[in-house]
């Protein structure tokens, strides 16, 4: 069926279209908190603007847990903000972990909520791993948590980013102990 709009008239609406696309990334960033952007981002939310999509070449990365194989990720890209870090931490943990994670819905009701603050080195390496929230029911989770989250290390070097190097996830687990990081949940 051929369009009978005049082409001035598509012309203007895909531009308006664009306009209001751009507006609602603009409110979504204003409206984000301050505490959603990471230590030392002071609330500027034009830092937070995702960084170029580049391909990365593949590399065998993290540090599995004795008797895993490891997995083949990309290289970590260096993050310019906490926000960035964040996102490529959760990207990464859904990488390194595709059996035990989930994408869709949060379910109503949730197994369990682990909430762990991983310090990284320099280069992006976990440090350390400490637990900030242990679930009253289902305590094994943590160990997944944990395990997870070496399997998905390296995050990327963030010796240029403001000290303490530090970022918190918290993991949603389904009944069916998969989990999804909240940061992709927002």
């Amino acid at each position: 069926m051929p369009c009978t709009e005049p082409l001035e008239e598509r012309r203007a609406s895909r531009v308006v279209g664009r306009a209001a696309v751009a507006a609602l990334v603009l409110v979504v960033v204003a409206c984000t908190r301050p505490a959603d952007r990471g230590p030392g981002e002071g609330g500027d939310a034009r830092r937070a603007s995702p960084p170029p999509v580049t391909a990365p070449a593949p590399a065998v990365v993290g540090a599995a847990p004795a008797g895993e194989a490891k997995r083949t990720l990309p290289m970590p890209k260096s993050g310019r903000n906490w926000v960035e870090v964040r996102q490529q931490a959760a990207e990464r943990l859904i990488a390194a972990n595709p059996d035990i994670t989930y994408l869709g819905r949060v379910p109503d009701q949730l197994l369990a909520i682990p909430v762990l603050e991983v310090e990284l080195n320099g280069d992006g390496s976990v440090r350390r791993i400490e637990i900030l929230r242990e679930p009253r029911e289902a305590k094994d989770t943590i160990k997944i948590a944990v395990d997870a989250m070496r399997r998905a290390a390296p995050f990327g070097d963030v010796s240029r980013l403001p000290r303490p190097w530090k970022f918190t996830e918290t993991f949603l687990f389904d009944d069916a102990r998969k989990f999804k990081p909240r940061t992709l949940d927002r």
